[in-house]
């Protein structure tokens, strides 16, 4: 930067891993000329897309984004109005779809005992805490969430945030420093790459899943840095498959690192009671540093939290700057979370017929001929159409069929890796299920036909509905 003149948008910086990739932006965002320093400040002019927003590059790729959906002749499928409750069926336009766009996991969100202590703690507390936690907004429903949640999890305490995203971000970006070294998974979530871009440490991301990659890395630079903070992920949002938890602990252990693990889509989903990939696994809760989660997807809520040892816990309540300088959780997300937790705890009947809910779409799918890619028996279950516009195409026509899911297009995802990606819930029922994985294949068949092969079955419908009308099953 300093020798060219400029400076990289932040979000380059993560896909600057090799000095081909590092010259490559240089050429994008810097011109690729050395800065001319005999030049005069004054003979210097501020081109326009430094200071007209709408001329920046970051914005035309966005816009050039757009020209998919334009160019196709089909809506926008993003920013839908969702009219009602969304679990295994949501309301768009005034009509009633069945849903696979929402993590509402295990039906939480609107379920009527979470309400009920939604509006009482509302009606006892307000609407806000209306302070930070620290000066003056702490009420009992936060500490009975956090050890709550401990206690479910298996660690000594717990902390919360406002949201997700920022927890990732702020306890990563604030643990570690520079001298310090984060290796994560390289399909990791947004919010554990900004974090660590955050702390300053160096960032080193190692193939997906892949504990020997890992291994080698730590074997060769461990020596190199003060701290090492392991990161991976329960289940992966994206793809629907989990790591290979017990080696990545050993070699945590083994090479004296700090390990994370992201159960934002692992907590309640994973685990015969659903305490997650410890309870998966069958590990000790304490071998893993760092347990985060979210409050938004089983939880019915919205918010994140951290679950490890009480000493992390009270440094991050009095030092961590997205926990100091924020707002506590609202009442009515916190009261959620903590009534979703204890009726967790009181039916984890819920976890199972997530599990089998789950099993059986995927089943289903692969008879099918669709393509799941890593998919492992999780709530999350990809389809992968290996093409953008078939897969916005696909979207269309299932919305049309009365099916709502969303697709994963470039350059969210490699062009090859575009997708629609599946939420399944312990809400949906086995008839919604198979007739939307026999939709999805009759559709793909139109799109194009030599994705599943020509003598590639369709599902069987249990009881015979004609799976071309419409899959949305009548009101319970």
């Amino acid at each position: 930067e300093e020798a060219f003149g400029g400076r990289f948008p932040d979000s380059v910086l993560p896909t600057m891993e090799t000095c081909g990739e590092v010259v490559e932006a240089i050429e994008e965002h810097m011109g690729g000329k050395l800065k001319d320093r005999s030049a005069k400040p004054h003979a210097y002019e501020v081109p326009e897309e430094d200071y007209r927003f709408e001329k920046s590059p970051e914005y035309q790729r966005l816009q050039e984004t757009f020209k998919l959906t334009t160019a196709s002749g089909l809506p926008n499928p993003f920013f839908t109005v969702h009219e009602s409750i969304t679990n295994d069926r949501t309301v768009i336009g005034g009509r009633e779809y069945v849903n696979f766009c929402s993590y509402n996991y295990l039906g939480m969100s609107g379920d009527p005992t979470v309400v009920r202590a939604t509006r009482e703690a509302v009606a006892k507390y307000g609407t806000s805490v209306s302070a930070s936690r620290l000066v003056s907004g702490e009420k009992p429903l936060h500490r009975q969430l956090e050890q709550g949640i401990a206690e479910f999890i298996g660690a000594e305490d717990a902390i919360l945030f406002v949201g997700g995203h920022s927890t990732n971000e702020t306890v990563i970006g604030h643990l570690f420093g520079a001298g310090d070294l984060i290796v994560h998974d390289a399909l990791s979530h947004n919010s554990i790459m900004q974090g660590a871009i955050l702390s300053g440490a160096r960032r080193r991301p190692f193939p997906h899943n892949d504990w020997r990659a890992l291994d080698k890395i730590l074997s060769e630079i461990r020596h190199e840095y003060r701290r090492v903070l392991i990161v991976v992920e329960g289940v992966y949002s994206m793809d629907g498959d989990y790591p290979d938890l017990p080696q990545f602990v050993e070699i945590k252990k083994r090479h004296k690192a700090y390990m994370m693990v992201d159960e934002a889509h692992s907590i309640g989903t994973m685990g015969l009671h659903g305490r997650g990939m410890s309870e998966h696994f069958g590990i000790k809760p304490s071998e893993v540093d760092l347990w985060m989660g979210t409050l938004s997807k089983s939880f019915g809520s919205c918010g994140g939290y951290i679950a490890a040892k009480r000493e992390i816990i009270e440094y991050l309540k009095y030092t961590a700057p997205g926990f100091v300088y924020s707002v506590g959780l609202s009442p009515a997300n916190a009261a959620a979370a903590l009534a979703s937790l204890q009726l967790l705890q009181e039916e984890p009947e819920r976890v199972a017929r997530l599990a089998e809910n789950s099993r059986l779409f995927l089943r289903l799918a692969k008879d099918a001929g669709l393509n799941t890619g890593m998919s492992n028996n999780t709530p999350v279950v990809p389809v992968i159409t290996g093409n953008s516009e078939h897969a916005l195409r696909l979207s269309h026509q299932l919305r049309e069929r009365g099916v709502n899911v969303q697709p994963i297009l470039y350059p969210a995802v490699e062009e090859r890796a575009a997708r629609l990606r599946f939420f399944i819930t312990s809400t949906h029922t086995a008839e919604q299920i198979r007739a939307t994985v026999r939709a999805t294949a009759e559709e793909l068949d139109r799109i194009d036909p030599s994705y599943r092969g020509a003598d590639r079955p369709l599902p069987e419908l249990v009881d015979g509905q004609n799976a071309l009308a419409d899959p949305v099953m009548p009101p319970r």
